[in-house]
């Protein structure tokens, strides 16, 4: 079982919470926490090409969540 931790919301985000939570069908915080997270991973718009000086990306095995 994984370790657990407590954290403070105010009723706004918890309201913000249940309501993603609802409307993706996760079964816990966890998982809605989780999948906002890989969301905001994501790039929706292909920056490629839009800095050609920037050296090439190379990921790190710690930056994934899966």
């Amino acid at each position: 079982m994984e370790e657990t931790t407590t954290i403070q919301l105010s009723r706004k985000v918890r309201a913000l919470l249940d309501n993603v939570k609802k409307e993706i069908g996760a079964k816990s915080y966890a998982a809605t926490i989780m999948w906002i997270a890989k969301k905001a991973k994501v790039l929706e718009v292909s920056e490629a090409g839009s800095l050609p000086k920037l050296r090439t990306f190379k990921r790190e095995k710690h930056d994934r969540f899966d």
